[in-house]
């Protein structure tokens, strides 16, 4: 199961089966926490969670994890309380290193950059969390940039 939900996060060819669906497995729903976390805490960076980035960040679970609108709602919930708990990304971070392989982070720090543009701009703190969950997931600088211009030109933005 994990192996399916590392290709719906960082295979871009990745086709979806109908049958994924809600896990009753406790490793992979800590995993699905740790990474909709992630996204939650980059959302959260600048001081406010939008309703925008509420609905970028779960139809982007669903879409990854290919679950329904109810799952999707309930994972975001667990990870809100997840990192309203949290002492650091380390927690999320820690899990995601135990797992992924390094092309799967370098996907995931993709993906959190369609987050940080997804307003079209970007603040100092969210770049700040970036550079700190890049680290965190043994990310050289240069491929969190090389992914940042990457992310900013499918956007067309300069």
């Amino acid at each position: 199961m994990l192996s399916v939900l590392k290709k719906f996060l960082f295979e871009e060819e990745y086709q979806t089966s109908d049958s994924y669906q809600k896990t009753d497995n406790a490793d992979e729903k800590k995993l699905q926490i740790a990474a909709c976390a992630l996204f939650i805490e980059l959302a959260k960076a600048d001081g406010k969670f939008t309703d925008e980035e509420r609905i970028f960040i779960i139809n982007h679970m669903k879409t990854c994890f290919n679950i329904d609108d109810d799952y999707a709602n309930e994972l975001l919930e667990l990870a809100e309380k997840r990192v309203k708990d949290s002492v650091s990304i380390y927690e999320f971070t820690g899990k995601i290193n135990q797992h992924f392989t390094q092309g799967q982070k370098e996907k995931l720090i993709e993906n959190l950059w369609r987050l940080v543009f997804a307003d079209e701009k970007m603040n100092a703190y969210e770049d700040h969390l970036m550079k700190k969950v890049s680290l965190t997931l043994n990310i050289e600088h240069k491929k969190l940039i090389e992914k940042k211009l990457l992310v900013k030109a499918e956007l067309g933005l300069n």
